[in-house]
């Protein structure tokens, strides 16, 4: 088996261009993509896809890159696709990126000079402890990083431009898709699954090395809008009813021993709200629901409901509107369906060299809905870590298993036709 390697360091070059470039998504905007500016690092990699000479690659109008590699067999291989998204999380700065390639990790507390309260300790990043010798990138202290998703990005385009130099490698019709806004729930917004013309995919958007996920939360989303009784505060006795009071309130009472993130682990599910704001009249509240069991979902709907009535009870002049409205759903009863997607995965790993971890996604993944919109989907490891903030971190020679993962998964498909 040819394997890669990444002599001319080539890979590391393209993740720290990548995450120079900001790519934050905006939850508030209508548009697609949410903000303009991802478009720059879709055409930074449109350029470097035609460079390496995939003849068909282009950023379309919504910000989705798509790129076709052509077959090296005769054989009749389902089409693969790998995906990765392009923007960054909005829970962060994802401005003036600074790169810190750390050589040589030695199991030191990491640092990060522009910020020196922000320190990667391994009593806190257990993975850490699995990286000794590895090469640790890392931002400056004052933004995330971005290994979220754009380590995959780097790690497909690697693993593309290996397969274009060495057409001895046999493999079928290998497409690439980039999305825009996966952090905001959009990421499949305006896909062209007809244009993209895949069988299977996997998006490379995975934490810990070795890792494939074949199981996500199923998601809702919900706004709750309390309208109060505003009236002048000096003649307010027995009038005022205040949707600032009401609304915190309803938050006070929901449950905080369960049925949140920071007391749930595993399997167990959530009721989170995650932005507020209002004024004594109207106060609205947006809340992200979740679970692994769509039933419990929602029943955790029609708990915040509960909970919404009986505080109301002591506000009879107010009202409100709760709107629950589906965001994605739990891949895995459209993979169990599709065995083979998971066992080319995990065969694709222990080439690797790497013992293969399946596990749940306590999150989702552009992967999730695109599973229930007919593509089979799970999601490798990109070697991310502690994303969505400034510690984020990311290990080259995870990078390099991951990109070894890719170019594997599209020789065993054809192997196996």
């Amino acid at each position: 088996m040819l394997k890669y390697h990444n002599n001319t360091k080539t890979l590391e070059e393209r993740f720290k261009k990548y995450v120079q470039i900001d790519t934050q998504s905006d939850p508030d905007s209508p548009a697609t993509p949410s903000t303009e500016k991802q478009k720059n690092l879709g055409r930074t990699l449109v350029e470097e896809l035609l460079a390496i000479g995939i003849a068909d690659a282009h950023l379309d109008q919504h910000g989705y890159v798509y790129a076709t590699i052509p077959a090296t067999t005769t054989k009749n291989v389902p089409v693969i696709c790998f995906c990765s998204h392009m923007d960054t999380s909005p829970d962060c700065s994802g401005l003036n990126v600074k790169p810190i390639i750390h050589y040589n990790y030695q199991g030191q507390d990491l640092v990060l000079p522009d910020d020196e309260t922000i320190i990667l300790k391994q009593s806190e990043h257990r993975d850490l402890k699995n990286q000794i010798g590895n090469d640790i990138i890392t931002a400056s202290g004052t933004t995330l990083l971005g290994a979220d998703n754009k380590a995959g990005l780097a790690e497909i385009m690697e693993a593309a431009a290996f397969l274009v130099a060495h057409p001895e490698v046999k493999h079928g019709v290998f497409k690439i898709l980039f999305t825009p806004d996966e952090e905001i729930g959009r990421g499949v917004d305006k896909v062209d699954l007809e244009k993209l013309g895949a069988d299977f995919a996997y998006t490379i958007d995975g934490e810990t090395l070795g890792s494939i996920e074949d199981e996500t939360f199923s998601a809702d989303g919900a706004v709750l809008t309390i309208n109060g009784v505003s009236t002048h505060p000096g003649f307010a006795k027995g009038k005022m009813e205040s949707a600032i009071k009401i609304l915190s309130a309803i938050l006070d009472a929901l449950p905080k021993d369960k049925l949140t993130p920071e007391a749930t682990q595993q399997k167990e599910g959530f009721i989170h709200p995650v932005s507020i704001h209002g004024n004594v009249e109207q106060a609205q509240a947006h809340f992200i629901l979740r679970d692994f069991d769509d039933a419990l979902l929602i029943q955790h709907g029609q708990t915040l409901r509960a909970v919404v009535e009986e505080v109301l009870k002591a506000y009879p002049n107010s009202t409100y509107e709760l709107k629950i409205s589906e965001q994605y759903r739990n891949m895995k009863k459209v993979l169990q369906q599709h065995p083979q997607v998971i066992e080319y995965g995990v065969l694709a790993i222990e080439r690797a060299g790497i013992v293969p971890k399946r596990q749940s996604i306590r999150g989702g993944t552009d992967g999730s809905r695109l599973s229930l919109m007919g593509l089979p989907c799970p999601n490798i490891f990109a070697g991310e870590h502690a994303f969505h903030g400034k510690q984020e971190w990311v290990s080259v020679q995870d990078m390099e298993k991951a990109v070894q993962t890719i170019i594997n998964i599209a020789m065993i498909w054809e192997e196996q036709a």
